[in-house]
């Protein structure tokens, strides 16, 4: 245990997310019946469709698709940033359950993350960061003794000492329409380092699924103007062309 890194996985999401898209889309206006919607839908390619949806803002049926993601290796300080996204489901590692370090593994630390702001400063602060997190370790580990040794009661008091840095581990589901709304806040250069990779590692993983809806998802500047006025990184150019090429 220690330092710790991101890992993002897709575990879930709709069958055949744009053609459910479509459907929910075409019912509003059409005046045939579902056997003969579906099967219509089903022979043609909806790409076309789709980004003319798109286009004119008819988001709408975009939130009859999900997406399911297993996340771990982030900070406890990002899932206080990711939980203010109030259209999802969470399910998050309990620190009043599991301890910060199972007995099989005393002496080691909790896992962390370490921001890279501090990993550029050299070695020197890395190993630095590394001793504070220990401290911080022996600290819990006090606390769990003098409380009773274990078990929930414990835990989640003797959790008060640890530090934002720690490790959480989470299953994160949200509709389409909220993940575009996500990245568009989220993918930005403004957004804290930490859930904005997070962000991007999600936009990668669901074109890889339903591409037609998610091509020009991104950053708000990527399909039109920097919305953050006087705060805005002056990087447009750059930010288009990488989640183009994402």
């Amino acid at each position: 245990m220690g330092e710790t890194n991101m890992k993002v996985e897709l575990i879930r999401y709709t069958d055949n997310p744009e053609e459910t898209v479509a459907m929910a889309a075409k019912l509003c206006y059409s005046s045939a019946d579902l056997a003969e919607l579906i099967a219509g839908i089903e022979k043609k390619d909806q790409s076309k469709f789709i980004d003319r949806l798109v286009d004119m803002g008819h988001l709408s049926p975009i939130e009859h698709i999900s997406f399911t993601f297993a996340i771990e290796g982030v900070s406890r300080s990002l899932l206080a940033q990711i939980t203010r996204h109030r259209i999802a489901s969470f399910s998050v590692q309990s620190q009043r359950y599991v301890e910060a370090n199972p007995k099989d593994q005393k002496g080691d630390t909790f896992n962390y993350i370490i921001p890279p702001s501090i990993k550029a400063l050299g070695s020197e602060f890395v190993e630095k960061y590394d001793s504070q997190m220990s401290t911080i370790q022996s600290w819990y580990d006090e606390w769990v003794e003098v409380l009773g040794g274990g078990g929930e009661n414990v835990y989640q008091d003797a959790r008060f000492v640890l530090p934002n840095a720690a490790e959480t581990k989470m299953m994160v589901t949200m509709n389409g329409r909220e993940l575009l709304h996500f990245f568009n806040l989220r993918c930005c250069n403004r957004a804290q380092w930490e859930i904005r990779e997070l962000a991007t590692h999600m936009l990668r993983l669901v074109r890889g699924v339903a591409p037609n809806i998610f091509k020009n998802a991104g950053p708000s500047c990527v399909s039109g103007r920097c919305p953050e006025g006087k705060m805005t990184c002056g990087k447009i150019e750059e930010v288009r062309k990488k989640f183009r090429q994402l």
